[in-house]
């Protein structure tokens, strides 16, 4: 009876061995399918980057009027209100320089009127010279007549010329004097003389100078960046904080050049702010592309005309505008990172071209409160004065 002999054990662990390439084998590929289905299916429909951050406008406030800053009424992280005051300035040079104007027109004003009296006082010369000029002419023909007779001397005859004469003369002084006030009255008013005008205009300069000493907020928005401080001396122009609006804000994504290929305005998006995680999707739209990539508008564009040349992939910004009631229901601030996520289905929607319009009304009173200045100081000193001339333009003076 012979001996059985040993298995080979190598012949199971073959066997598992195989088994289990077999199974990470279709593991493998039912991944790659997955994979390739997704890409199919989904993926290739969108493009996403995750360079993407929240833009919006800053507002720089500067004094329109140089000055000492005795008051600075908002801080940094504070929420403001159009209209609302931010800083003051020392108003106490204005104040006088608003006074000397008002005290300017007033007198032109007077002055101006007393043109218009003194048109009566000249035709009265006129007139009084006409009848001094006949007196002397019919004093000078009864002369004449009596030289004949002897009654008359040479000399009574010589003066009584010499009489019209000077007659004459005055007449025409009287006369020019009368046409030189007339082309300073006619055909305008006192309320529209241009010397009433001038002083008119510098009363407006002086009223916005002393008005402009408190400086206030356009929009509503963040105040950030206050560098103002009491007692500072500043010059017009002088950039004094910074107001953010929250409510104009949008995405800026910076997208590869291979990525723009079917990007289009109109294509929605889906954005997601790292401050508020995938919990907040944010629905968005295409809505513009930047005219050039960010390297070509830095302050140092890249030069690559050189021998050691790489290519680095260029990143265009587009533009992506936000629902304003999701911004408004979770708040983005200005920088804030995101992810944006373009659905390039389709050609995207056309979007009606609508104008940049960002303004502001809290200036728009001070030229009112000006003019009323105006009127009411041409009212107070042209009691009488001849009423505006009748003519197809529009006064600038308010009437009295």
């Amino acid at each position: 009876m012979s001996e059985a002999l040993p298995q080979n054990g190598n012949g199971n662990g073959n066997g598992e061995r195989n088994r289990k390439l077999l199974l990470l084998t279709l593991a493998l590929f039912i991944v790659a399918v997955a994979c390739i289905l997704y890409w199919f299916l989904y993926a290739r429909f969108y493009e996403e980057t995750d360079d993407a951050y929240v833009a919006g406008n800053v507002i720089q406030i500067s004094s329109q009027v140089g000055g000492t800053v005795n008051g600075i009424k908002a801080d940094d992280t504070q929420i403001v209100k159009a209209g609302q005051p931010l800083v003051t300035l020392d108003a106490a040079d204005t104040k006088i320089a608003l006074a000397q104007a008002e005290a300017a027109l007033a007198q032109a004003v007077r002055q101006t009127h007393q043109l218009f009296l003194n048109n009566d006082t000249l035709d009265a010369n006129v007139a009084a010279a006409d009848i001094n000029l006949a007196r002397a002419r019919d004093d000078l023909q009864r002369r004449q007549a009596g030289i004949s007779s002897g009654a008359v001397s040479q000399e009574d005859l010589a003066h009584a010329q010499d009489a019209v004469k000077n007659a004459s003369n005055s007449l025409d002084q009287a006369r020019a004097a009368l046409a030189a006030n007339h082309a300073l009255t006619d055909h305008t008013s006192v309320t529209e003389h241009p010397n009433v005008l001038a002083a008119a205009t510098q009363v407006r300069n002086a009223y916005l100078n002393y008005a402009r000493v408190n400086i206030v907020a356009p929009v509503s928005g963040y105040v950030s960046k206050r560098s103002v401080q009491l007692g500072q001396r500043i010059a017009a122009g002088s950039p004094l904080m910074a107001i953010v609006p929250l409510e104009q804000i949008w995405i800026d994504a910076n997208f590869k050049e291979g990525q723009l290929k079917h990007i289009r305005i109109g294509q929605p998006v889906e954005v997601i702010a790292d401050v508020y995680g995938s919990d907040v999707k944010y629905k968005g739209t295409v809505i513009g592309f930047s005219a050039g990539t960010g390297g070509a508008f830095s302050l140092l564009p890249a030069q690559n005309a050189t021998g050691n040349w790489i290519k680095v992939v260029q990143r265009v910004p587009v533009r992506v505008a936000l629902d304003p009631e999701e911004v408004k229901a979770h708040p983005l601030r200005i920088g804030m990172s995101t992810t944006a996520n373009v659905n390039i289905r389709g050609d995207g929607a056309a979007l009606d071209s609508v104008a940049t319009n960002y303004q502001t009304d809290v200036y728009s009173d001070l030229g009112k409160q000006a003019d009323d200045i105006v009127a009411r100081i041409i009212s107070d000193n042209a009691s009488g004065a001849p009423l505006p001339v009748k003519k197809n333009k529009a006064i600038v003076i308010p009437h009295t």
